[in-house]
């Protein structure tokens, strides 16, 4: 009878496919936790400055407003383009979309 406390000698290739599985293991946890990090890092970008108010000219309702860098353009109803700066919230320029 064989004494089954004696260990069988594990195969060089069992053990060369343990540590690959171990390291494959180790890289795979390293990598999700890199792009958690970077999820978080992007996202937790300040938003952009904006104006308190803006004052729209008598008569005019706004139907669109598109935030662009250094601007606010409020497109109204009757199809004026109000160009406002971004931080002030002051007019710069007025635009007649109908023509």
């Amino acid at each position: 009878m064989a004494n089954s406390e004696d260990p069988v000698p594990e195969p060089a290739n069992l053990r060369f496919l343990r540590l690959l599985v171990t390291v494959l293991t180790g890289v795979m946890l390293a990598g999700l936790i890199l792009i958690i990090a970077l999820i978080v890092i992007r996202f937790r970008d300040t938003a952009p400055p904006l104006p308190a108010d803006i004052t729209l000219p008598d008569g005019a309702t706004p139907t669109a407003v598109t935030l662009a860098e250094g601007m606010v353009l409020v497109v109204s109803a009757d199809g004026r383009l109000f160009v406002y700066d971004r931080v002030t919230g002051r007019l710069k320029q007025t635009l007649d979309l109908a023509e």
